[in-house]
């Protein structure tokens, strides 16, 4: 995708943000979300759960830099909807303060091979992995 592209396509999330038309919960491992515009997003609990929007979301830091590793096998519990504008969702980890708006979530849906991509590569460079650490026997 050209430069180009990508602004206008991160300006258009950032500002003509479509309302939510169908919201879908999928335990344990995605929620499904619809907009007006009639794009449809599948997002897995993993990658909602490394993008939560909550400040303790278990987060390492290495170098300033932010990373919640570990996350592969999360799952979600439930969804209890925030208002009109989003929903808190609950993990078996036992997360469950971030507060997803729909803005947010059509965000993380139009940019969520970016966002995996960049993810992962965070990881290799500190040497992570996406599965949970090993238990000591």
């Amino acid at each position: 995708m050209s430069a180009m592209r990508r602004v206008i396509r991160s300006l258009n999330t950032a500002v003509d943000c479509p309302s939510l038309t169908r919201f879908s919960l999928h335990p344990p491992k995605s929620v499904e979300v619809e907009f007006s515009n009639g794009i449809r997003y599948n997002l897995s609990a993993e990658f909602l759960r490394i993008y939560s929007p909550a400040a303790d979301s278990k987060v390492r830091s290495f170098g300033g830099e932010k990373v919640i590793f570990g996350r592969r096998h999360v799952g979600i519990m439930s969804a209890e909807p925030i208002g009109n504008y989003g929903v808190r969702i609950l993990y078996d980890d036992l997360h469950k303060t971030g507060i997803y708006t729909w803005d947010y979530m059509y965000h993380l849906g139009s940019n969520k091979f970016t966002l995996m991509r960049n993810y992962i590569r965070t990881l290799k460079k500190h040497g992570l992995s996406r599965d949970p650490p090993r238990r000591k026997r």
